[in-house]
């Protein structure tokens, strides 16, 4: 970019007084010192011309309170997590198995039933579910480290509906530190039959949460908008995570606001609760009330998480769908001279858009350096801990990675052509269709898939060649999205919102991958959902397809 671009006006300065106001409030979702200071954030904004709104809904939040893990009657230090279960006045005292790393081998090994399973690392949605489908009464996480982090187990995305409430976990769980939970291991491996009580007070119902929503028409006040995302609930403090992520944002909402003139599209921020203690209920209850809008006008989703941390020196592990890898890697370069490696997008950061078929990029952006894998914390030691103060935030980081964001942004709002590359996301699924028909040995053809993917490949490129104006190609990027996205990222669904766990690149071909690993009785069966998810990924690209062949 030029001397003149919008990246050189980052303020360092401002970007650190927005973090040290951040500092100043525990930010719980539903309380009242996170509303106080979502609107010091609304005041900012209205200060930069924007049209803001406050809006409030109810969601399903969890806040953990005070817990202890009792053994042989002595106490350990140990936190409980969000959507844990709380315990009566005299705990839950249960039979203690060790699981190891507690994958779905280890789970399915032992008659787990009313037990107290014992797993090594941070708690997860992922281990609470394994647990509640073993019958698991209570879990008990052993920190890689002596810091206790705080976590929301629930693998249910959004608040919790008919169809979903009963995958809610039903275990108490807790956690401890590395030395603690070694201890105790020890113990059971020689043999021994420690009492174990677990304490849990869990303040988990339905309670009133804010969303804060900022708004700048581009030339068309209804025309399609760029968003831009970051919640502002934070465990303790949460200056990193998340304030100086929505420091970031408020930077970025400044600087770009007065480059408007050259806008292309509109712009919208929203400031999420509930993310940390709702399972991104704030963004998922927004996608639900403003589905069709955000369907026929939204063109991106940009995600921010967690700005600025010192040490945060790796930008090459920042994840985007494929459409937007060009993008990323070429804003990354530019602010940063790192090399981004296009990593795919996980089930986290508020992705709540991929349903309405809405490209998404980014979440965390810096990360911290190499370390032993059962260490190692990409966003830093102190993560959802009470240190997560102003003093992990580095002011040359910050202002590096909000350079970052602005420039993609900036990209977003004025490029004449929107820079979706869905040629690269037509390569990067041929590669995935042809592993698949390997394994699948012959027993379901994908040639129409992959001639659909190449057929995608080639209308992507030639889209420019049609002479077609920019809106009319901008309205085909945004149509192939509609039809490509929901099949990249969800099993299918549009309308609601798959768990909060790992999922495979283009879940909807997940009946397929299942034919291939089917026993000789169940592979009639498979055939059948196979059948129905060729069919789910060939509507998709037809629809991709049609959508960029432009008359």
């Amino acid at each position: 970019m030029n001397a003149n671009a919008p990246v050189n006006e980052v303020s360092g300065t401002l970007l650190m007084q927005s973090c040290t106001m951040f500092a100043e409030r525990m930010k719980l979702s539903g309380t009242p010192d996170e509303l106080a200071s979502m609107k010091n954030i609304q005041a900012a904004l209205d200060g930069y011309g924007y049209r803001t709104q406050l809006l409030s809904h109810d969601a399903y939040i969890s806040l953990p309170g005070k817990a202890d893990v009792l053994v042989d009657g002595k106490s350990l230090q140990a936190i409980t997590h969000s959507f844990s279960k709380a315990t009566q006045a005299g705990g839950l005292s249960a039979k203690l198995v060790d699981l190891g790393e507690g994958s779905e081998a280890d789970f399915a090994k032992r008659d787990l039933h009313g037990c107290i399973v014992m797993v090594d690392g941070i708690a997860s949605p992922v281990a609470a579910d394994r647990a509640r489908r073993a019958g698991a009464a209570g879990q008990l996480h052993i920190s890689p480290h002596e810091h206790l982090h705080e976590m929301c187990i629930s693998p249910v995305w959004g608040s919790p509906g008919l169809e979903t409430l009963g995958l809610l976990p039903s275990t108490v769980a807790c956690t401890i530190s590395l030395a603690d939970g070694t201890a105790l291991r020890a113990r059971l491996a020689r043999g021994e039959t420690p009492q174990v009580t677990l304490h849990a007070e869990v303040d988990t119902g339905w309670r009133p949460t804010p969303i804060l929503v900022a708004d700048l028409d581009g030339p068309e006040p209804d025309g399609p908008f760029v968003l831009f995302t970051g919640h502002h609930d934070t465990w303790y403090f949460g200056v990193m995570d998340n304030g100086s992520a929505n420091a970031t944002m408020m930077e970025c909402a400044r600087v770009l606001a007065g480059h408007r003139a050259a806008w292309k599209r509109g712009f919208r921020l929203c400031f999420w609760s509930g993310h940390s203690h709702g399972r991104y209920s704030g963004s998922t209850w927004y996608v639900d009330n403003h589905w069709d809008e955000l369907e026929r006008r939204c063109a991106v989703h940009v995600n921010v998480d967690s700005t600025g941390g010192i040490g945060a020196s790796v930008l090459t592990e920042s994840a985007s769908a494929s459409e937007l890898i060009e993008l990323a890697t070429d804003v990354i370069r530019q602010e940063t001279n790192e090399t981004h490696q296009g990593k795919r997008t996980g089930r986290n950061s508020d992705m709540s858009f991929w349903g309405v078929g809405i490209p998404s990029m980014f979440g965390s952006l810096s990360h911290q350096p190499p370390s032993p894998a059962k260490m190692r914390n990409a966003l830093g030691w102190w993560w959802h801990t009470p240190h997560d103060l102003l003093d992990k935030i580095d002011e040359a980081n910050l202002t590096r990675d909000t350079r970052v964001f602005v420039a993609a942004i900036w990209r977003l709002l004025t490029d004449d052509v929107l820079p979706l590359n869905y040629m690269t996301h037509a390569e990067a699924l041929s590669v995935e269709l042809t592993k698949i028909a390997k394994s699948l040995d012959g027993a379901l053809s994908l040639a129409a898939l992959a001639d659909a993917a190449r057929e995608l490949e080639h209308a992507a490129s030639a889209i420019k060649s049609y002479g077609a104006d920019a809106a009319s190609i901008n309205l085909a990027l945004m149509k192939a999205g509609r039809a490509l996205v929901p099949a990249d990222y969800t099993t299918g669904d549009r309308f609601a919102h798959d768990p909060a766990l790992p999922q495979t690149a283009w879940p909807v071909l997940d009946p397929i991958r299942a034919l291939a690993g089917a026993s000789q009785e169940m592979r009639p069966f498979a055939m059948v959902d196979a059948i129905r998810a060729r069919n789910r990924m060939l509507h998709a690209l037809r629809g991709a397809i049609n959508a960029l062949s432009l008359p």
